[in-house]
């Protein structure tokens, strides 16, 4: 009997140790599975950065750029044409925003090279194109159909930017400028302008060059008005004169305009801002002549001549900022009237041609006027000049910068009847802020809405 149970126990030990490699096998297995189940972790997270680097360089090798002036597209629509415009907030000019939900949450990229046609692309700050140099803060971008130089074409790209700013409460101030004409990196804005730019927004104004380091461009942030000031509203435009007005004043150190007191009648201030060359007076003295005698029989009125040639930017703040009539030939100095009153009176005069053949480009600073808020008392078209040479008969190119004559009754006649309303203006105006205890219209524009 005993010998039997021993045998069955050896039976099972020997079963068992048959079993021990199968089992060791199996407990081995499941050890490693368990080691790799630990480290998969791991092994994914290692694997996540070679993953999103590769999404990056799929990104940057998908910005496309494309032509900044798209000749398909008329003018005010070829710049950037891709997007759509915004008007926003209401009464503002038509503009773009970047990076934006319009974008995808994408920036401004922009190669312009010297001498290449200049290239536009959207791309995402992470996933900016090889060799791109991204510049912090805010950039203003202009497209014009014009250049940078001329003050009247200069202050329509300006304007909008002033209202914008003005509207954003003069926080968004400008890390540098873009300037496109025609599609065509500009390098600089004309001294005047860009003194103008500088007192509104605060800021020095730097001109993105596209050439250091060579390579695309792109802007962290970037407003663009690529139709000047295409949308934006009278209001608005008037709004964005009185702040330039304000802010030029400012950075010029000139006090509120002072008016009458003491009982005194207040003073009415003439301005004849002088030419050289073009369309300058042939005997500025006759003329100063002229209008210093009707002023004289006016109480209180002054004359000052000037050049505006030979004058600094804030020369020419002060002197219009106290001037009540300008008196002056067509051209870009009338662009001056900016820094004058509103309500204030404005003289203009040309040479033969112009009215025969100038068309509606004669009249900017009219408009202008208007705008502003002033009062646009008319012009004077020269009716005499020499014959053109060899019988050209387009008068309009024979005369167009040459120099203005003299009609002294008329001029003594239409200078009376200005003088005469502007004081007569002037006078109520200082009454009626005298009475509500008020003091001169200055600094209140100043404020961002």
């Amino acid at each position: 009997m005993a010998m039997r149970k021993n045998t069955t126990n050896l039976h099972y030990l020997n079963a068992v140790l048959c079993l021990l490699p199968t089992l060791l096998l199996a407990v081995f297995v499941y050890l490693q599975f368990q080691t790799l189940s630990l480290l998969s972790p791991i092994v994914q997270c290692a694997s996540q950065p070679a993953a999103a680097d590769d999404l990056v360089d799929r990104l940057r090798a998908s910005v496309t750029f494309l032509p900044l002036r798209d000749t398909r597209e008329r003018p005010g629509k070829w710049f950037i044409s891709a997007m759509n415009d915004t008007s926003e907030p209401e009464g503002e000019a038509k503009h773009l925003v970047l990076p934006s939900a319009a974008s995808s949450g994408r920036v401004l990229c922009v190669s312009a090279p010297p001498g290449v046609d200049a290239a536009y692309a959207l791309a995402w700050r992470d996933a900016l194109p090889r060799g791109a140099a991204l510049r912090p803060g805010l950039a203003f971008v202009s497209e014009s159909f014009y250049d940078y130089k001329n003050l009247w074409h200069g202050l329509a790209a300006l304007a909008p930017f002033a209202s914008w700013n003005a509207r954003s409460g003069c926080r968004a101030r400008p890390a540098r400028w873009a300037l496109f004409q025609r599609g065509a990196a500009r390098m600089e804005m004309g001294g005047w302008l860009t003194s103008l730019a500088e007192a509104t927004t605060g800021v020095d104004m730097l001109v993105e060059t596209f050439r250091s380091p060579p390579g695309p461009v792109c802007f962290e942030e970037a407003v663009v008005f690529r139709r000047n000031m295409d949308g934006l509203s009278r209001e608005r435009l008037r709004a964005a004169y009185d702040f330039m007005r304000c802010r030029a004043r400012a950075r010029c150190g000139v006090a509120d305009v002072p008016g009458g007191g003491g009982g005194e009648p207040p003073a009415l201030r003439v301005t004849l801002l002088f030419r050289t060359g073009a369309r300058a007076f042939k005997n500025e003295t006759a003329v100063a002549r002229v209008f210093q005698r009707e002023c004289a029989r006016v109480a209180g009125c002054t004359v000052t001549t000037a050049h505006s040639d030979n004058m600094t930017f804030c020369d020419q703040v002060k002197l219009l900022g106290s001037t009540d009539v300008l008196v002056s030939p067509h051209g870009a100095q009338l662009a001056n009237m900016l820094f004058m009153e509103r309500n204030s009176s404005v003289m203009e005069f040309y040479p033969l041609g112009w009215r025969q053949r100038a068309g509606g480009g004669q009249f900017i600073f009219r408009w202008m006027a208007d705008r502003a808020g002033m009062r646009h008392e008319g012009s004077w078209w020269d009716p005499h000049g020499e014959p053109c040479p060899d019988g050209n008969p387009d008068i309009l190119s024979c005369y167009k910068s040459r120099q203005i004559g003299l009609d002294e009754a008329y001029f003594a006649k239409w200078a009376a009847t200005v003088f005469a309303a502007a004081k007569e203006r002037k006078t109520i105006a200082v009454g009626v802020r005298a009475q509500a205890g008020e003091r001169e219209r200055g600094r209140a524009t100043c404020e961002c809405s």
